[in-house]
């Protein structure tokens, strides 16, 4: 059994779409090229005031390729389900406080 089958809430975060680059993808077939171009998008959206609290999430992206450059992931799928959980709500990919996945705490 593979770790997402035994795992129903990192199932549910690879599963939501993220929109980057023109296209909604789903958030575990994302590449390392996906995931910078996400970090740059909103990067790019970074200003004053409330836009301002996208710079963490921006990070959060950076982060993430990052980690699939390491670990030589193709997809954010291959990574380590425990990173991809703890990552989800700096992404944003789950609301910070956990909403739709039980047990997803924001750190």
């Amino acid at each position: 059994m593979s770790e997402t089958e035994s795992n129903p809430q990192l199932e549910r975060i690879l599963a939501q779409t993220v929109f980057s680059a023109g296209e909604n993808i789903p958030f575990g077939d994302m590449s390392a090229e996906h995931t910078r171009t996400r970090a740059a998008e909103l990067r790019a959206a970074v200003g004053f005031g409330p836009t301002a609290r996208v710079a963490p999430v921006a990070m959060a992206w950076v982060e993430l390729a990052r980690a699939m450059d390491q670990d030589s992931a193709a997809a954010v799928r291959e990574l380590d389900g425990d990173l991809v959980i703890r990552l989800a709500p700096k992404l944003w990919i789950v609301p910070p406080g956990g909403g739709m996945t039980e047990g997803v705490a924001p750190e």
